[in-house]
């Protein structure tokens, strides 16, 4: 880490609520890679001395970036290396750019460092790309882009139960984050965090054509050899591959069978022993 082989602290300063939402409140559809709290668990993992979660509001947005410098990243943060994206802009308007941070830099005593755009089989890799992978359900693409595969946290709240009644018992997932980014709609293989252990697990999200009473998008995670009542635990999924598009059957039997080939499907999979 750079901080380290400098003598810093690493500081890492973030927004919530996210800039879009606040400034294009109408129709803003903006969905989440990481909500607030799944970013502060990633960041607490890789070992950030100081996350700064500073609310994001219009009267902030019309700061000027010379102010933004001044005042906020010298000032109080005290800022003596920055590293920012090569596509970074922040203050009024998304005026400043890296060409004022380099401009401002000798005057208040800081350096930059600009990260460069970040390949992935020739593609640059960005937020928008991996949203869109995500959105159409190509999980192991969204993983390649990230480095590591997408996740959602959640609780577990009861639901009505019909995959017990079937042999599937299912942890119903609540995501609280009404912005979170969720894949597209089928069959997923997942890894499933509860209390620091993984295990495997086969993930349904969608609207349960062939049982489904409300309409109501569902999460539901059928971990592998699990017995235990978690209901109200946060659990973690990592998703990591798509197994099929959500399907309406005739009846329940027919949904049976297809499950215990998509189990077969999950379980035949090395990524669950790498």
């Amino acid at each position: 880490m750079v901080a380290k082989r400098l003598g810093f602290s690493s500081v890492l300063l973030t927004f919530n609520p996210h800039p879009r939402n606040v400034l294009f409140p109408q129709g803003q559809d903006l969905k989440l890679l990481n909500t607030i709290d799944e970013k502060v668990l990633e960041l607490q993992n890789i070992g950030i001395d100081h996350l700064i979660i500073h609310e994001f509001t219009k009267d902030f947005s019309r700061i000027s970036p010379v102010n933004f410098i001044r005042d906020i990243l010298v000032s109080k943060l005290n800022m003596q290396h920055m590293i920012v994206g090569y596509d970074h802009h922040f203050g009024r308007n998304r005026e400043g750019s890296f060409e004022h941070l380099m401009k401002y830099g000798p005057l208040y005593g800081f350096e930059v460092e600009e990260i460069p755009a970040q390949e992935v089989n020739e593609v640059n890799v960005s937020s928008t790309k991996i949203r869109k992978a995500i959105q159409e359900g190509q999980v192991c693409k969204a993983a390649q882009f990230m480095g590591h595969p997408y996740s959602i946290i959640g609780s577990v709240v009861k639901g009505e139960q019909i995959g017990r009644s079937i042999g599937f018992p299912t942890a119903n997932i609540k995501v609280e984050d009404a912005h979170k980014l969720i894949p597209k709609e089928g069959v997923y293989a997942v890894q499933v965090t509860y209390c620091n252990k993984i295990y495997p697990g086969m993930l349904n999200i969608g609207y349960r054509p062939t049982v489904g009473l409300d309409n109501q998008l569902s999460i539901e995670v059928n971990i592998f050899d699990f017995q235990k009542n978690i209901y109200g635990e946060e659990i973690k999924l990592e998703i990591i591959q798509r197994v099929r598009n959500e399907i309406q059957f005739t009846n329940v039997n027919d949904l049976s069978v297809q499950l215990e080939q998509d189990l077969l499907h999950c379980n035949r999979m090395d990524l669950f022993h790498q």
